[in-house]
């Protein structure tokens, strides 16, 4: 099995300095991510997959190949397909774009939030390398990079402000992000929600194409 099938468990067991758990089950830090995985549906895994979730709001996301099994213990609140995609087509760098960083992390938490691109919390910008674009001062869109393991880094993110939608800004993101994985000599890969027909055609315009689909869910602590 490819580690793109579970880029999860691929990705947490590459960086231990942003994981809980232990090699049944991990998730990242809380304020980090929500995602977590299990290397399989072993009865033992799920079941240590399901101590990680807290009782109350706590929730974990699940992204993976194969089909999802709900731990015991624990209910799906959002169950949901998408897509897999790799960049098959070298792109260019694009000088215009900023870095973000420490400095710009409360804006970026506050536009994620705005448009929910995927779970997006306080430090989830220390996962990689982030660009955005200003107009008049305001951060009006931004992408950068989330999982990551040898060989390979999700574009991920992308996201613009209603209030400049429109203008090719979440075009030019993902092609500069891509452009740095690729100028690294990594693949870089996303994830797209089957539904999203739009955001599917912007990456196949700029040279993604479909390598699976996959399965997501949202789970959390059955109640009682």
């Amino acid at each position: 099995m490819s580690d793109l099938d579970r880029p999860v468990w691929a990705s947490l067991r590459h960086r231990p300095d942003w994981r809980l758990g232990d090699e049944r089950a991990w998730r990242f830090r809380p304020d980090i991510n929500r995602f977590a995985a299990t290397p399989d549906e072993n009865p033992e895994h799920l079941s240590a997959l399901a101590e990680l979730v807290q009782p109350g709001d706590d929730s974990v996301y699940l992204l993976q190949v194969p089909p999802i099994a709900v731990p015991p213990g624990l209910e799906a609140v959002k169950a949901a397909s998408g897509v897999q995609m790799l960049a098959t087509r070298q792109l260019q760098a694009d000088d215009g774009v900023q870095v973000l960083g420490v400095a710009d992390a409360a804006e970026m938490l506050a536009l994620a939030t705005l448009t929910e691109p995927g779970p997006f919390l306080a430090r989830t910008h220390t996962m990689g390398r982030f660009i955005g674009l200003r107009i008049d001062g305001r951060l009006a869109a931004m992408a950068g990079e989330r999982m990551r393991f040898p060989g390979y880094v999700e574009v991920s993110g992308v996201c613009t402000h209603p209030d400049f939608r429109g203008r090719g800004l979440a075009r030019r993101l993902s092609a500069a992000v891509t452009a740095d994985i690729q100028r690294r000599g990594e693949q870089a890969f996303l994830h797209a929600w089957t539904t999203n027909t739009t955001a599917i055609a912007l990456y196949e315009k700029l040279g993604f194409e479909v390598r699976t689909a996959v399965n997501v869910s949202v789970l959390r602590r059955r109640p009682g």
